[in-house]
């Protein structure tokens, strides 16, 4: 059956004049190192920033053990893919700013369900049970008892490529979303490309792909309670601890941009005396991206609206993509000239 694919915004899996990266499933313990590409030190200098004395390196640190997977830069682990059977579904933490300071919080308060970097949703295949992924407390074996696990759950199931080539780390996997620890409802293909830029900045790139996998799936979440994806900042970056919030608009803080379209939101803050923070921005799709925003350090764009804070039915032999870019930054949205390289970024991909 030909495969139908409801886009939320573009997913290019193979840019044009690069080597598609493919391969079996890859296990690895230990690192593999690569100096940085041409197009990172690009982006890096070609806006003004000074080239780096040494060019990075970029290389992977698997604890298979441990489940968690890190992209590794000049030494210094960047982000780390916690897929361990521990957790209630697969996620990024740490996301390490350019001084090593985590950006990102993996089990905050207020809201400790959430993950730091997460994808989830509220679904239901076929006429089987309404699952919230989303809220995963819900689905706990004994109520308020995480250690008691979950009857519903995002599982990593494997690799598909593990690799880091002309600086860049790519991490290919697929996970299975469980249903009753045992009915598989949805696959997610997911892969993650890291590129290094130098002095610790990176850009990570995320897309993802849901498909169904015997029955068609019902998306049931309003428009704030699903992860496409959220990031939850570090209390320390918030805008509760005298951050910034900013959209690609102007428009600063919860306030003025929560529910708002934008094509990208940067949060950034001086933390012990270093400005740094991350961009969360869009690849262009001819759609308007709401996002949601909250002072306290959750964020993350909205589906187009049609498949945002409204029921729809994913059918058998069709998808669901995302792709987000998350650039991780020195200095303020306004320092770092945000605006010139996330464009370049972007036209680099096209």
């Amino acid at each position: 059956m030909m495969m139908k694919q409801i886009r939320c915004w573009t997913m290019n899996i193979a840019r044009p004049g690069r080597r598609r990266r493919g391969g079996g499933a890859m296990q690895m313990v230990g690192a593999i190192r690569a100096v940085s590409s041409a197009a990172g030190i690009a982006l890096a200098c070609g806006v003004g920033l000074p080239l780096a004395a040494q060019t990075p390196t970029v290389a992977i640190d698997h604890d298979e053990s441990a489940g968690k997977l890190a992209v590794v830069i000049d030494d210094q682990p960047a982000v780390t893919y916690q897929y361990g059977r521990q957790y209630a579904l697969p996620h990024y933490w740490p996301l390490r700013s350019p001084t090593g300071k985590s950006l990102t919080a993996q089990h905050p308060e207020p809201y400790p369900h959430h993950r730091s970097v997460w994808i989830a949703d509220k679904v239901q295949a076929g006429d089987g049970p309404v699952v919230d992924f989303y809220h995963c407390w819900k689905n706990y074996n004994t109520a308020d008892d995480p250690a008691s696990g979950c009857r519903h759950f995002i599982r990593h199931c494997q690799f598909q490529d593990v690799s880091v080539s002309d600086g860049e780390a790519t991490v290919s996997s697929t996970s299975s979303w469980i249903v009753n620890q045992s009915q598989a409802v949805l696959t997610e293909r997911r892969r993650l490309r890291v590129t290094a830029l130098g002095g610790g900045e990176y850009v990570m790139d995320l897309s993802w792909q849901l498909t169904p996998v015997d029955a068609d799936v019902r998306f049931l979440s309003d428009w704030v309670h699903y992860a496409w994806p959220y990031l939850r900042m570090a209390p320390e970056f918030s805008v509760e601890r005298g951050g910034t919030l900013q959209s690609d608009a102007g428009r600063r803080g919860q306030k003025e941009t929560n529910g708002e379209p934008a094509r990208w939101i940067d949060y950034s803050n001086t933390v012990e005396g270093t400005a740094e923070g991350l961009t969360v921005f869009l690849f262009p799709d001819g759609e308007r991206h709401k996002w949601l925003t909250r002072d306290y350090g959750t964020f993350g764009p909205r589906r187009a609206e049609r498949y945002s804070g409204t029921q729809f039915v994913l059918r058998q032999g069709e998808s669901l993509d995302g792709r987000v870019g998350i650039l991780v930054h020195r200095g303020d949205v306004d320092a770092d000239r945000v605006v010139e390289r996330v464009q370049q970024y972007i036209e680099q991909q096209q």
